[in-house]
């Protein structure tokens, strides 16, 4: 039964992972853990498969939420920037999960054996974020291959063919269209790829959407229409994104005021950083730094009392 993977599954990232999160020996997979619901963090999500095995969270990108627990499983296809938080989490019940990186060449691979020639897939893009239900036959192989954890000796010989079997369950899933584009070379979704990879790099630069969609092997327009159709936002909203989650990681660090974050990411003006700031994230950016590090201080502080 379904249930019973689910509770080996959590017995496992128990024993595993008593951090909020913890690289494991098994590359490409980390597991999570929380304790309590969290605030809202803003960071980008990479390609990669996640699930929830206890506690639910909530992300959201750009106009669109995203809800999922134990029941559901992820996909992202290109790096996104998102606002994520975990919405039900306690001592007794934590929060669990885990995320396995999404490798190319891995899908490239298993697409061979499954004889999927490029010709007949489809090249146009589709949204890169997607929750489907969770079967049993992908949460088999997720639950051997966390169980390789307590094997260490039988990763090396194990660990690829697990990896395997779960891609091809993936790929036979809702979501293999999404998976497919990752791997194949020539699709949309692929020389979107390099695009986004440049704008994370140079986002406190100012381009020219022209000169991005050449990068991508595009046209201006047919660039703008795919980019959309995957991240559901055009590229300069890609970059405010970008720019403003990094804005504020560096306001709440405390170490720059709210011009000079500005500056930083690539803002001449001032007001245009507050006004876009502002819209964002609900308030102006240093009254935003201001109440965030009070909470977390309040969380800290509530944290030493327990123990």
């Amino acid at each position: 039964m379904t249930r019973d993977l689910l509770d080996r599954l959590r017995d496992a990232i128990e024993r595993h992972c008593v951090k909020p999160s913890t690289n494991t020996l098994l590359p490409g997979l980390l597991l999570f853990r929380a304790d309590a619901p969290t605030t809202p963090m803003d960071l980008v999500y990479e390609p990669r498969f996640c699930v929830i095995v206890q506690g639910s969270k909530q992300v959201m990108l750009c106009d669109q939420t995203f809800d999922y627990d134990a029941s559901k499983y992820m996909v992202t296809a290109v790096d996104l920037p998102v606002t994520s938080h975990i919405t039900r989490a306690s001592a007794d019940e934590p929060y669990l999960a885990l995320c396995l990186t999404l490798d190319p060449v891995q899908i490239a691979d298993v697409l061979l054996e499954m004889q999927h020639g490029q010709g007949g897939e489809s090249l146009h893009c589709s949204r890169c974020m997607v929750v489907s239900d969770l079967t049993r036959h992908i949460l088999d192989p997720v639950t051997r291959l966390v169980g390789l954890l307590d094997e260490p000796g039988d990763m090396a010989f194990l660990r690829d063919s697990i990896v395997r079997e779960l891609l091809y369950r993936l790929l036979q899933g809702p979501q293999g269209g999404v998976l497919r584009q990752i791997a194949t070379v020539g699709s949309n979704l692929s020389h979107l790829n390099r695009a986004i990879a440049w704008i994370r790099t140079h986002y406190a630069q100012a381009f020219d959407i022209a000169e991005v969609a050449r990068l991508a092997a595009m046209s201006p327009s047919s660039f703008h229409r795919h980019f959309r159709a995957a991240t559901m936002m055009s590229p300069l909203q890609y970059r405010t994104r970008l720019r403003l989650q990094e804005a504020r990681r560096q306001l709440m660090s405390g170490g720059v005021d709210a011009a000079e974050a500005g500056f930083a990411v690539g803002y001449d003006s001032p007001s245009q950083f507050s006004r876009e700031y502002r819209r964002m994230f609900g308030s102006p950016p240093a009254r935003d730094a201001q109440r965030i590090r009070a909470e977390n201080a309040i969380g800290v502080r509530d944290l030493a009392m327990a123990e």
